[in-house]
Order: structure tokens, then sequence, then C-alpha cells
């Protein structure tokens, strides 16, 4: 009993003690709580809000290009891609997973440079590397007179070639994939492999991802085209995803929210609407702690493709103008004089609209190599390259005399030839007797046009005596008119690189009358376009354009988006001339191509469509790519043009045709006719199927 009553009188104490260490235990914790909250509080809230959002764009499929009649131009093929996002990643945790992903695909080493060899082998064999320093520059180092920078560059010139070899095929791959990792920047998307990744690949990756960090398994697209090479010169290109931004837009494109290694348009439409095309990529935020880790991710935008274009172009009509221009072309090089002649443009226009419906040029080329030649697209051609045109700007030179009151309606003038001292003389390619402006339009007078610009400069014309112009402004008057039609100015069509064309330096008086005739100033296939069309119409300079809308991009592949912009037509500019003058004009570019006598008449006579337009034979001096065969004189060559429209009441359709270089010598191969008549054949034969 007394026993059992001692071992309770110890019980009470006990347990005081544990209640008293608990105390204890809890009143430290509450003093280290409060001693962490009050002295280190302001640091870990600091360190808390070194929390950064990073924001990731992903790229999304380009908007797609249309014809005029809603078939595929450009469009976008996925294909299976490979990616990796550095998200702080190590050298050496990178260098694992590129090491991982290397036995899982096959990774080209082309792209792998001898420096990233020297400093994968650095990174290999880090005692031999140590070793190629001597004791003296460690002591030169040590006393900071080497720099880290030197050192290594010292290890990375001493590496030979035989030790280079020792990196195995295997590692290249690694290397080549540790290349790709490296190439962007922190949180930025690189593109490891998108071309050729096989299904097994791409399952085999999309299967180990969680022990690939970074890597990825994604849709890439490429653009894709249904009518193969046609309009690919003025369609354009986009970057490759290796190439990324272009260094010379850097700053521009970084500015509007690109990321380096975005695919961006490049040349012609898919630069000119990058804006268009590119759509909104989908953002996601990644917010990370002060180490760099990824510790939460929120969606901050949903992608939306970019929006389509629907072209002006008819891509039927296109393609069969395509065609016409290489026959013809092919079939004037086997012709006496052609060997020179590598190219051919024209230009469909709408005349009421400014739409372009084909824009085609074709040119022959030699292969360096195997030194065959065949013909490839210069569509390019019709806007960007200038040349002497002739007699097509006849129109334009009488609206200019009627304008300045240097003629009238109904002025004659013989054709008798002019003769300035100490020149050749000038005259037209026959007598054409005593003839009105509608005459001399028909039968393509020079001599009319030299008496109309000689009155514009105001000079009196005395056989074989000097020509002297008080009127010192002729040749500005005469430029600026032109230019009115656009000729010797930049159209304003809708692709970037336009060429004005050159201007003859010379004002001297005879070059007046050069410039009258159209073999002084040079002159596109678009603005030859621009210009028949402003007097087809009646005298609106219409804006050409290539883009007839951008629509939303579809839900479905297969179908539209809505209408968001429609290109409506644009007056550049009316010709302040009496409709009088414009239908005097308008009937003798009716005669040319309707009439006996007319300089286009035995190619067009007959048809049912009633065509209007002016011939062009222009002699110049050859500046092609054979230019260096001739020394410091190039040959003389004839540069061939036609411009027309039809119907002549009412005109549809206006059309260029211009044959740089067609022949030497004196037979006329009649290029731009031949390809002239065909392609309006095809115009309206196309239109009433």
């Amino acid at each position: 009993m007394e026993q059992q009553k001692k071992k309770k009188s110890h019980f009470p104490i006990r347990l005081n003690l544990l209640f008293f260490s608990v105390f204890l235990l809890f009143s430290v914790l509450i003093l280290r709580l409060g001693f962490v909250q009050i002295v280190y509080g302001e640091n870990f809230k600091r360190d808390l809000d070194r929390k950064e959002d990073i924001t990731v764009s992903n790229p999304v499929p380009r908007g797609k290009l249309f014809d005029r009649h809603y078939r595929v131009i450009v469009d976008n093929v996925p294909k299976s891609a490979i990616t990796f996002t550095n998200e702080g990643f190590s050298q050496k945790e990178m260098l694992e997973t590129a090491g991982k992903l290397a036995n899982l695909i096959h990774k080209n080493t082309d792209k792998v440079t001898e420096r990233y060899k020297q400093d994968f082998w650095l990174i290999k064999n880090p005692r031999r590397a140590d070793a190629k320093i001597t004791m003296k520059e460690k002591d030169l180092y040590h006393a900071k007179k080497l720099t880290d920078r030197e050192m290594y560059k010292l290890k990375l010139d001493r590496i030979t070639g035989d030790e280079l070899k020792e990196i195995t095929a295997d590692e290249l791959e690694m290397l080549a994939i540790y290349r790709e990792f490296t190439s962007g920047y922190k949180f930025t998307s690189q593109m490891v492999k998108n071309d050729a990744v096989s299904e097994k690949e791409f399952a085999v990756v999309s299967e180990n991802l969680q022990s690939l960090p970074g890597v990825e398994t994604t849709t890439d697209w490429d653009r894709a085209y249904p009518f193969e090479n046609t309009l690919r010169s003025v369609l354009g290109n986009v970057t490759k995803s290796g190439e990324g931004l272009p260094a010379d837009q850097l700053d521009y494109f970084l500015a509007r929210g690109y990321s380096r290694n975005d695919r961006v348009g490049k040349s012609q439409l898919e630069m000119q609407y990058e804006d268009v095309l590119h759509g909104t990529k989908s953002k996601v935020k990644n917010i990370t702690d002060k180490t760099g880790n990824v510790i939460e991710t929120q969606s901050v935008l949903a992608e939306k493709k970019g929006k389509d274009l629907v072209l002006t172009i008819n891509m039927d009509l296109q393609m069969a103008v395509d065609k016409i221009i290489e026959e013809e072309l092919w079939a004037a090089k086997k012709l006496p004089g052609t060997t020179l002649t590598d190219r051919a443009y024209v230009v469909l226009m709408d005349p009421r609209t400014g739409e372009v419906l084909t824009m085609s040029g074709k040119k022959i080329i030699k292969d360096n190599e195997s030194g065959m030649v065949h013909m490839i697209d210069d569509a390019l051609g019709t806007f960007t390259t200038t040349y002497n045109v002739g007699s097509t700007v006849k129109g334009a030179t009488i609206l200019t005399g009627y304008k300045t009151g240097a003629i009238t309606a109904g002025t004659f003038f013989d054709d008798t030839g002019i003769k300035i001292k100490d020149t050749p003389i000038k005259k037209s390619y026959a007598y054409l007797g005593r003839l009105n402006e509608v005459e001399a339009l028909k039968k393509s007078s020079n001599v009319y046009m030299f008496h109309t610009a000689i009155r514009i400069g105001k000079g009196h014309y005395e056989y074989d005596q000097p020509l002297n112009f008080t009127n010192k402004m002729a040749f500005e008057t005469i430029r600026n008119s032109f230019a009115s039609f656009g000729l010797g100015t930049r159209t304003g069509i809708d692709l970037p690189n336009e060429q004005s064309g050159f201007k003859g330096p010379s004002k001297l008086p005879g070059y007046l009358l050069d410039l009258v005739i159209g073999q002084y100033d040079t002159y596109s296939a678009m603005q030859l376009a621009q210009y028949v069309s402003t007097i087809a119409n009646g005298g609106n300079r219409m804006h050409p354009h290539v883009v007839k809308e951008i629509r939303e991009p579809a839900e479905a592949s297969n179908e539209l988006g809505p209408v968001l912009q429609e290109i409506n037509p644009t007056v550049l500019n009316t010709i302040d001339v009496k409709k009088e003058w414009m239908n005097r004009v308008q009937t003798g570019f009716t005669k040319v191509m309707q009439e006996p006598g007319g300089t286009a008449y035995n190619f067009f006579q007959g048809v049912s469509y009633s065509p209007a337009g002016k011939t062009g034979t222009a002699e110049a001096f050859y500046d092609g790519p054979l230019r260096s065969n001739y020394g410091k004189v190039p040959p003389p060559v004839m540069n061939l043009s036609l411009v027309s429209y039809a119907p002549s009441s009412n005109p549809e359709v206006a059309m260029a045709v211009l044959v740089p270089w067609a022949y030497e010598g004196k037979v006329d191969n009649r290029a731009s006719l031949k390809i002239g008549r065909r392609v309006l054949d095809t115009y309206f034969q196309s239109k009433n199927k």
C-alpha cells in the first residue's frame, strides 16, 4: 500500500516536467518565428517579389492566299516538329537532355561549326584543356594580366584537328541538338527538328517527355503552292524556322511583339501583308521564382490564325498567259536576230477598278553548272524593271499636246522627216503623208509627235538648222503630263520595290523629240497597263492592286471566313482634258487595231471583241545579262510593246505587252503582237466559258 502511494506521488512530477518541456519548445519556436519575421521578414518579402512573369508566345499558321475565284494559291501544310524551351536550365542539364534526345531522333549535323566542336571538346575534356595552358600563362592569369576570355581563346587555339576527330558521330548529333537548344533566348521556343520527323521519332519523343525537360512535340507548318511555280516571284517567301527575323528589320519586328525566331514574310506579298497574314500568337505566362524555376503557368491569350487574302488574280488566266509567253518566247528564239531576246511581260487589268487580273513574266536563264537554258517565272519584272517602250506612249503625247495648246482637234502636220543641224534625220518608218492626230495614232507617225513636241517647247523648226526652245520647262511639262497617266512614276501597286523608271539626263532639244515617241525615258509593263487603262476609262488613273479582300480565317480548312475588308477601287487622279479630246485619242486607238492601215490591223482584223490599242517599237541599247560580252558599246536592240483594251466602246480589260530586246537588225519578229492577240483571244474565250 505504501509502495502504491510512492508511485502515485512521482506521476504528477513527471507530467509537470513534460508540460514544462513542451512549453519551452513552443516558446523557442515562437521566439524563432518572431525573429525570422521581424529580422528577416523584409528580405524574404524582397525574394518573393523577385518572381518573374515571363510571357511565352507560340507561333500560329499564316493566313492563306486565294485567287479571285476563291481557289487556294498559298496554303499551310502541317508537319510534325520537336521544340525546346529553355526554362532556366544549366549548360550541364541541356547537354544531358540533348544527349537523351540524340538517342531518340536523327539530327543533321551540317550546321555544327568547328567552333561548336571546340567548345564541346573543352567541356568534355577539362583536364586536357587545362594542360594546354603553361605555368607562365597561369601566373599571368593569377596576376590579372590575362583575362578569362584570353585564357579560353588560348585553349581553343591549341585544340588540334586530331583531337576534334575524337568527337563521335553520336556526340555530333548531340552537339547539333545542343546548338539548337542554345540558339535562342530564355523561355523562347526553339525548333530542334521540323523536317522529315518520322512517325516513330515523334511517338518515341512524345512518350519520353518526362525525362526530356524543356522538350515538346508539336505541329509546325510549311507554305504549300497548289499552282506550283505560277506567280511565285510575286507571292513571295517566308523566312525558314532557322532564320528567324531578318537582321535589317529586327528592331521593327521586336517592337511589334515578335520573337526573334518568328517566321515572317521576307519578300513581295508575304512581306507586304505580313501584319495581316501573321495572325495572333497564343501567349502563355510562365511565373518563375528567383532561381528561374517555373512555379506557375497561366494562359494569357488564345491563338488566332492569320487572316486570309483573296487576290484579284484569275489563276486559270494567269497560267494560260504564262503558257502563251513561254511558247512565243521560245518560238522567237528560233528566229534570226534574237541572240539577246530572253524575256517578255504581260499585264491584264480591269480599267474600271484597277484590279490586276494577270501579271505574267517569263525569263530565259542559263544554268552556270550545266550550261542548259530554261525559263523561270519573272512576274516580278512587270513592275520592277523598266524599258524604252516606243510609240505606245503617243496617246499621252497627243493629250499633252491638247492640254498645252500645242495642237487642237484636227491639227494637221506633214510627215516629212525632220533634220536638225549636225544630227541624223528623224522620221517615221515610212512617209505617211499629211495627217491629223487621229491618223497619226493609227499609222504611228513619229513626225507628228515631233512637231507637237516642238510646239510644246515653243521652238521654231527650219530644215538643217539648230533647234532651240523658249519654253525651258518643256521636259518637265511633258513628263508631268505622262506621270498623270502612270508613265515614269510609281503606279502605287500594293507590292514592294516598284520602280519608277529611268529619266534621260540631257535636256537638249533633240531628246525632247525622243521623249514623246517613247525612246528616251523608261517605263514598266505595269505603268503601260495603268496608262492604257486611263485612256480606256476616259481619264481616271486607277490604283492597281492585287489584293481584293481580307478575310477572317475560317473554322474549317475547306471554308472561307467572313470578309473583314474589301479593297475598293481608288482613283489616283483624273486627267484634265476635254471629253472630245479623249474621244479622238480613243478613236485613233480603235483605228490602230480595226481599220486597214492601222499598225496592228493585220493581227486583229475580224476579231469579235472590238479591240483598241497602240503598238510600239523602240531602238535601245542592250543592258541585259550579256552586256559584259560587248565591251564599252552595247549593241542596239529593238524593244517591242503593245497596249490595248476591249471592247473599245465599253472596256472591261486593259492589256500591256512588253518584249525587251526582241530582236537585232531590221527584221521585226512581231513578238508583242503575237502574244497580245493570243492573250486577248484567251481572255474572251475564258470569259465566254
